[in-house]
């Protein structure tokens, strides 16, 4: 079907758009017209983070509640003509929420955003998941087939490729953060239940929760590192600023953890290029952007180190860059989405 322009601008022609993440929520209104969003406004999400004893059906009640008092406060008087949420899970493409590990955990059962906001909100509603919505803003400049990977609260990936996103009508694809990349009885558990996937490693809950084991197993190097100084000597004090601000400054101690947790995500990256030979990997994310440049300079050295079949040094240095250095990807991007839907036929497949 062809989506009216007039069901999807708001008064001011803006879109009014949601990023929800495993710990933060963003609102906005995103300009089709300049590409750019304007009044965000940053929440902590209502989910296990913040109420780590509530059920799954408890947390979907209570993030749900959430995103419709976010939008009635971003709109004011005003009911939005059209909403689009980026949200942090497999997505099907009639809008359910297969899952969201880093919302509420364990699976629990599909929740139906689309239907329940549409219903709640009075206004047309478009949910996608929110590296989807992200691949949509980079899809504006990249010409070339590209993986966005991102590392935050967790791990997650899309290629975008000939016009769309490589995803299946019930949303797989795309949840590299969900491999099981260790299947030892020890591995680290993910926020999903699992054991031992790429996100439970490598993301930037992993990378916290590896820093610490490290300052327990050698609270000697811990005492002497840049990470301990800014961590008042407290192991139990570490978080993933102090860690991407320790590795920024050059500790070896910080870097060493850090270094271990890419081993995996540099075989992921490895894997996805052998066998559909993408050649773009553009790496965004809470806590890899917080890194910065050495972020990417250790995941590319992890790459030489394992070897991508047919490329030299400088051609695996060319594969991967850092998105841009904000979090308005997951905004911009839906927005984009947004705009792309009003002008053509609603796909087949989910977005």
């Amino acid at each position: 079907m062809i989506i009216p322009q007039s069901e999807f601008e708001g008064p001011d022609g803006a879109f009014t758009v949601l990023d929800v993440g495993g710990t933060t929520l963003r609102t906005g209104s995103y300009d089709p017209a300049t590409a750019t969003v304007s009044r965000v406004r940053r929440v902590p999400v209502e989910g296990m983070v913040r109420h780590p004893r509530d059920s799954v059906a408890g947390l979907q009640e209570r993030v749900v509640d959430q995103i419709v008092h976010e939008i009635d406060q971003h709109a004011g008087a005003a009911a939005p003509r059209a909403v689009g949420v980026a949200f942090a899970g497999p997505i099907s493409a009639g809008g359910l929420v297969l899952a969201a590990p880093t919302v509420w955990g364990r699976r629990g059962d599909p929740l139906p955003l689309g239907r329940l906001l549409t219903e709640r909100v009075g206004a047309p509603v478009v949910v996608a998941n929110d590296l989807t919505a992200a691949a949509w803003r980079y899809a504006a400049t990249e010409t070339e087939p590209f993986c966005l990977l991102t590392v935050s609260s967790g791990i997650g990936n899309k290629v975008f490729r000939a016009g769309e996103v490589l995803l299946d009508a019930d949303g797989h694809g795309g949840e590299l953060g969900h491999w099981v990349c260790d299947p030892s009885p020890t591995a680290p558990l993910c926020d999903c239940g699992g054991r031992g996937h790429l996100g439970a490693i490598a993301s930037g809950r992993g990378a916290l929760a590896a820093a610490r084991r490290a300052a327990d197993a050698d609270p000697v190097g811990f005492a002497r590192s840049r990470l301990a100084a800014l961590c008042d000597g407290r192991a139990d004090a570490v978080d993933n600023p102090a860690i991407a601000a320790a590795v920024r400054e050059g500790d070896a101690f910080t870097t060493e953890v850090l270094r271990g947790t890419l081993t995996h995500l540099a075989q992921a990256v490895g894997a996805v290029f052998t066998s559909i030979g993408v050649c773009r990997y553009i790496v965004i994310g809470g806590f890899a952007l917080a890194v910065g440049e050495r972020y990417r300079e250790l995941l590319v050295a992890e790459l030489v180190r394992l070897g991508c079949f047919g490329l030299d040094a400088d051609a695996v240095d060319a594969l991967v860059s850092l998105g841009s250095p904000d979090d308005d990807h997951g905004l911009i991007g839906v927005g984009r989405l947004l705009a792309h839907r009003m002008a053509l036929p609603a796909p087949a497949g989910a977005r």
